[in-house]
């Protein structure tokens, strides 16, 4: 089996890892994607609320914060420069009764200090304007939050990534690897590649991946969202993403309603952390148990309003007791060759392109070394 020379192998072809190729490849760098999917994205990255996040909710310093506000930024330059169907519609965060406006300000102040603009704390007169069918007393009012067409968010940066050479060959999983003096030799079911850096950006499968490469041990923790939806005589009733006040638990952001590209108006999603990382419907959650978190916010929503959506699963990297972890995205410790881009959630999608110059860069350090 003859052996493929190249300087980056990036595994896994969802938004992280096709915006992370891009960054690299238009650098000068050679580099190969390896998805064992028959086409990219085909996980988290088109199984989630297709949310452009503005940065609100994430610690002041992390990861999490820095790149979804600046990856916020980028996506929407990318959006209008690749056609992708977008837009910046607003969200409101919502809360009952005055007593949440603490809550409310609190949220305000930590977007404030990770960078995000225009934050206001509105009366339950805004919200009735833009929001009719909405019960509130007090809201967060983020004008920079926005939609987007996660698939076609997709298929734009498998060819942007392809425009700067980088090649994507699908359906063709890592078996193992080995390291040599010159670079990690991977093995897939056709070839052999000799990568002087690689970039795991795996997503549910990034801890077998990391040891596949004889990288840092981790775990991922799959931890499933089912959505319900409204059916189509109702989509009126909602015009943007209206949010409630974040889960206590701090594992999403609370089971909110948000009006797609495609029309299309999706509540959720929920939160169950599981042993499987491709089971994506066994013991779905009922209809029933949407209506009463939806009814906080539009009173008047009946059950034969809803039916049921999709899901996904997260890829998280802490366990169900732990509220909060940064992404990782690091150099590994144990294997010098390798990048980890690793437990990248929500917001993920938003924060895809900063993730991916952020890996780059990484990466110019292993090859520089």
């Amino acid at each position: 089996m003859d052996t493929t020379r190249i300087d980056t192998v990036i595994i896994g072809a969802g938004v992280v890892g096709l915006a992370a190729a891009g960054a690299v490849a238009r650098r000068g760098r050679s580099v190969c994607v390896l998805e064992r999917e028959s086409r990219p994205g085909r996980g988290t990255s088109t199984r989630n609320s297709q949310v452009i996040h503005a940065g609100i909710y994430y610690p002041a310093g992390t990861i999490k914060a820095k790149d979804c506000v600046d990856g916020a930024r980028m996506l929407y330059e990318f959006c209008v420069a690749h056609d992708v169907p977008h837009a910046r519609c607003g969200k409101l965060i919502v809360g009952q009764d005055l007593r949440d406006s603490p809550a409310l300000e609190a949220l305000q102040i930590r977007g404030r200090n990770n960078g995000v603009e225009g934050l206001e704390i509105v009366d339950a007169a805004f919200i009735r304007a833009r929001e009719p069918h909405v019960r509130g007393a007090v809201a967060l009012y983020s004008p920079n939050t926005g939609i987007v067409d996660a698939d076609r968010l997709v298929a734009a940066l498998h060819r942007w990534c392809e425009h700067f050479g980088a090649m994507t060959l699908l359906g063709t999983p890592l078996l193992g690897a080995d390291l040599r003096a010159d670079g990690l030799e991977l093995r897939t079911p056709a070839e052999r590649i000799l990568a002087r850096s690689v970039v795991n950006a795996a997503g549910l499968y990034a801890d077998h991946t990391s040891t596949l490469l004889g990288g840092d041990t981790f775990t991922i923790y799959p931890c499933r969202g089912e959505y319900a939806e409204l059916v189509p005589a109702k989509r009126s009733l909602i015009n943007g993403p209206v949010y409630p006040l974040p889960d206590a638990t701090g594992h999403s952001l609370g089971v909110h309603m948000t009006r797609t590209i495609a029309g299309n108006v999706t509540l959720g999603p929920t939160v169950r952390f599981q042993a499987g990382k491709d089971d994506y419907e066994s013991d779905r959650l009922p209809i029933e148990h949407f209506l009463e978190p939806a009814r906080a916010l539009f009173p008047d929503l009946r059950l034969e309003d809803l039916r049921l959506g999709g899901s996904g699963i997260r890829a998280k990297l802490h366990p169900p007791d732990v509220s909060f972890a940064d992404f990782r995205v690091s150099k590994d410790e144990t294997c010098s060759r390798l990048v980890q881009a690793a437990g990248i959630e929500s917001p993920g999608l938003t924060a895809c392109l900063a993730i991916g110059e952020r890996v780059a860069k990484l990466v110019e350090e292993v090859l520089g070394s």
